[in-house]
This record gives C-alpha cells, structure tokens and sequence, in this order.
C-alpha cells in the first residue's frame, strides 16, 4: 500500500509540475521570445535585402550606362573630331604641296585635298547630334578655309598674286591662334576628352554604392544563417529552402555583378586610354616624322579597337537582367519562408 502511495503521489506531482502555472509560464516565455526573435529576423532580412538589391541595381545600372554613353556619344565625338583635324591637315598638307611641285595647273590634281575637305565637313556633321559643344564656329571656320583654299588652287590659277594671297588666308585661317580653325578643334578636342573620361570613371558615389551593396549582402547572408539555425534548433524543423535559395542567390549577387562590373570597367579605362591616343596623335601628325595620312590610318586602326572593346561589352545588359531578377528574388524568398513558418507555427494561434 505505500508503494502504490508513493507511486501515485509522485505521479501527481509530476502532473502537477507539468501543468503548473510557472511551467505553463515558461513555455509560454520560451514560445513568445522565439516568435519574437524570428519577427526581427523577419524585419532584418527584408531591410538588407532591400538595401542590397537597391544599391546593387542602382550601382550596376551606372557601369552599363557609362558603357552606353561611352559608345553611342562620347566616343565617336572624339573619334569625329580627331578625323576632321587630321582631314584639314592633310588637305593643307596636299594643296602646299601641289603649289610647291607646281602641279596645281595639271588636270585631274587636287582630289586628295578635296575628298579630305569632304571628309571634314562630313565628319562634323557626323558627330553634330553627338556632343554639347557648340559646332558653329567650327564649321563656319572650316567653310571659310575650304573657299579660300579653292579660289586660290583654282579660280586664280592664272594670277599668282591672288593665289598667293588666298592660299595666305587660307594658311591663316587655320593656323592663326586662338582663333584658327585647328585651335577651335583642339578646345573641343579638350572639352570632349574631358566628356569621356568623366563618363568612363567610377566615381566615388558609384564606388560608395557598390561598398554599400558588398555590405548589405553580407549582413544578409550572416542574417540568413543565423535564421536556419534559429529555425533548425528552437523550432525543430529542418533547412527551411527559401532560405536555403536566399543564401545561394546572396552569394551569387555578391560575386558575379561585381567581377562583371569590374571586368567592365577594366574595358572603360582601357577605352579612355585609346580615345586620349586618338586625340594625341591627331594633335601632333607630324612628330617623329609621320604624316597626316599615316595618323589617319593609325586613328582609324585605334578607333575599331575602341568600338570592339565596347562591343564586347553588350553581354553586361544580360547580366543586369540576371541581376534585376535575383535583387527580386532575394528579397522576397527570405519574406515567404520566414512568413509562413511564423503564420503556421505562431501567427494563427494567436
């Protein structure tokens, strides 16, 4: 009898100790603090994904546009001006020469400075709707050159004094500084440079950006972690696999915009440092002995590089989609797994 008195007593006591007020407590506490500490993973995880996705866009979008205005604008300015300055110099070059071998008079002469006068207008037009700069001047200038230089190769072939005399202004209009026509283009040569490298260089807002984006996804992924291991230790369940996607997603996100970013702008210093080539070797095309018409073809040599490189640098868009789609879902898969583990375990009891 006090066996079976003592078993039922300790029995009881067990009922009670599980069932007790405090007991009851306890549980409740331990429930409560770990829906809480899932709520502020919750708000953590959707804040740095926020973040992350944001500056990340945001910072890539800026590389791609660079690239772009590189391509579609600055660079052909560049290259535009550098051609119509080394187009003036060899149509001077070859109509001094002509009056020097005295072959202004012979029939079928002139065409080589004529095609590069041509050439020059041509080429101004060309890049007109490509730049800001203002290209009245310049091509009033380079109208008054090609009308002296033609009335003094062949309207006044028979009376030397005018010839020389026009061939005089001509010389002066495009040689006369500041105000000379191959002056004018070194300014927009300058200014358009300047364009350029502006366009080409990370600034340091872009570079903020992408220290912000790098930050946010790590705190994302630590915060990712420690999730699993809350969910995995208090709440008994296995790897949840929106969060276990969100974690891979994270790493890519921090890895592949960034190498490509930074591939890309690899190829925009590279590009900057053509177009500076460019322009130098227009500036000067007769150093170490080259003449305009060399300088033209090694611009034009060094301009289809500078159109590969940007060319291959198309996929960058492709990437910026992947990117888009990831910052997408990097957000919400850490809101779907965590949301409906809250709403199953916790929010519907409520």
């Amino acid at each position: 009898m006090r066996g079976e008195t003592a078993v039922t007593t300790g029995h009881a006591a067990a009922i009670w100790h599980t069932h007790s007020p405090a007991a009851f407590w306890r549980g409740h506490l331990r429930t409560w603090r770990t829906r809480r500490l899932l709520e502020v993973h919750l708000l953590v995880l959707t804040v740095c994904a926020a973040v992350a996705a944001s500056a990340l866009l945001i910072s890539y979008r800026q590389t791609q546009q660079a690239a772009q205005t590189l391509a579609s604008r600055e660079a052909p300015a560049v290259q535009g001006l550098a051609a119509t300055r080394l187009a003036v110099l060899r149509a001077d070059r070859e109509a001094q020469s002509l009056v020097q071998q005295r072959l202004a008079d012979v029939a079928g002469s002139g065409e080589t400075y004529r095609a590069q006068l041509s050439a020059a207008d041509q080429g101004l037009s060309r890049i007109a709707d490509r730049t800001d700069q203002d290209l009245g001047t310049v091509n009033g200038l380079l109208a008054s050159y090609s009308n002296s230089i033609t009335l003094g190769m062949t309207t006044y072939r028979d009376q030397q004094l005018m010839r020389q005399q026009k061939l005089a202004e001509a010389r002066s209009l495009l040689t006369r500084d500041p105000v000379g026509l191959t002056s004018r283009l070194d300014q927009l040569q300058r200014n358009q440079l300047q364009h350029a490298e502006a366009a080409a260089t990370m600034g340091w807002v872009q570079r903020s950006g992408w220290w912000i984006a790098e930050l946010a996804l790590a705190a994302l992924a630590l915060t990712l972690l420690s999730a699993l291991f809350v969910l995995r230790d208090r709440c008994g369940r296995d790897w949840n696999p929106y969060l276990l996607a969100a974690f891979v997603l994270t790493v890519l996100l921090a890895i592949v915009p960034l190498l490509t970013a930074s591939s890309a702008q690899d190829d925009l210093d590279g590009v900057r440092a053509d177009l500076q080539q460019i322009t130098d070797i227009s500036r000067q095309p007769y150093s170490s002995g080259a003449e305009p018409a060399q300088a033209q073809r090694t611009v034009t040599e060094k301009s289809e590089e500078v159109r590969r490189e940007l060319a291959d640098g198309a996929w960058t868009g492709r990437v910026y989609q992947g990117t888009l789609i990831g910052g997408l879902l990097v957000v919400v898969l850490p809101a779907v797994g965590l949301g409906l583990r809250l709403d199953n375990d916790y929010w519907r009891r409520r």
